[in-house]
């Protein structure tokens, strides 16, 4: 097999995040709990916008939001996601592009419109997601080219993708295709929410191989392995996993394999703003490196420091050039 084309390739869907600033009580009102992604319809979309305060539209999605830290590291990346040709489909892929990742899916002429998320960010940063996945949830096996998958050392997956029965199909089929060229799979489980619905599924990725790289946060591996113990859950994952990255907000993160288990410190951060993004940038910090060949605790190092930089203002996609901030962190050379 040749040298990979790109360091990560990112499946997921796309999205166009609709942030707004609100208080607890907005989101008891509107029967939201507080940190989850809830899956919305068209119509509770069109209510939730209506109610909420002055927004600001940012491209987005889990794993796109990856990959375009992925690009700001200065590494090669590329997404495959759907959107419609419609205002936000156009507003995604100018972004996405801008950011420098390639991006060829073709979007859909008719059809439901291009996904958005309506994140309500409370005053301690915290995040609220309510999805309406439209033209995203189109997402199937036909989108997922073989030669990209091929060509990347990485193909990191969303677990948000386990929801529609078509984008769980082209997740498998990335698998495969990359396990087949010697590549590795990396799987984000998005939110413990999203564990809640598929957790014996996402257990079995896991345990069957079909994963390689898996990154959780506390909250979703507790769920994965159903207890309130953090220790409990970290033993459990010790013995499934092959190799896992846990995040633990300002407590840091671990680098988990068979052998041994390293902490990361988290980066010091002035303020929190916004923590939309914080997952997915430590994710792309990380996968950067392992790409690259760096050690595991460097790769920590700078996916804690990606972290940092996207929660210290509003939006899910970093601000500065995360090569030029590892560089003046002595992170890179």
């Amino acid at each position: 097999m040749s040298a990979p084309r790109y360091d990560v390739i990112g499946i997921g869907n796309a999205i166009v995040d609709v942030l707004a600033r609100a208080d607890d009580d907005f989101l008891v009102k509107h029967g939201m709990a507080k940190g989850s992604m809830s899956l919305i319809d068209e119509a509770r979309a069109e209510a939730i916008y209506a109610a909420m305060g002055p927004a600001t539209e940012i491209s987005g999605g889990s794993a796109a939001n990856t990959i375009a830290g992925v690009a700001s590291f200065g590494g090669t990346a590329a997404f495959i996601g759907t959107v419609k040709n419609d205002i936000l489909g156009r507003v995604f892929t100018h972004d996405i592009h801008a950011a420098g990742v390639n991006f060829t899916t073709p979007p859909f002429k008719k059809g439901p419109s291009t996904a958005r998320s309506y994140i309500l960010v409370t005053p301690d940063g915290e995040r609220t997601m309510n999805t309406y996945l439209g033209a995203a949830q189109l997402l199937s096996a036909a989108q997922i080219s073989k030669k990209e998958i091929e060509d990347a050392e990485v193909t990191y997956l969303e677990g948000y993708l386990w929801d529609p029965q078509n984008a769980k199909e082209a997740f498998l089929k990335a698998a495969k295709i990359a396990h087949q060229a010697k590549r590795t799979v990396a799987l984000t489980l998005s939110d413990a929410f999203c564990v809640d619905r598929y957790r014996d599924e996402f257990h079995k990725l896991v345990k069957n191989g079909t994963v390689d790289l898996l990154f959780a946060n506390e909250s979703e591996l507790k769920s994965l392995y159903q207890t309130a113990e953090f220790d409990t859950a970290l033993a459990a994952l010790c013995q499934d996993a092959r190799f896992a990255v846990v995040t633990r907000s300002e407590k840091g993160a671990l680098v988990v394999t068979k052998d041994r288990t390293e902490a990361v410190d988290a980066f010091p951060v002035a303020k929190v703003v916004d923590t939309t993004g914080a997952g997915d940038l430590f994710a792309a910090g990380f996968l950067y490196g392992f790409a690259r060949g760096l050690p595991h605790v460097t790769s920590a190092k700078l996916g804690a420091l990606a972290a940092a930089e996207v929660i210290s203002h509003l939006g899910a996609r970093p601000e500065r050039k995360l090569a030029e901030l590892a560089r003046e962190k002595k992170l890179l050379p």
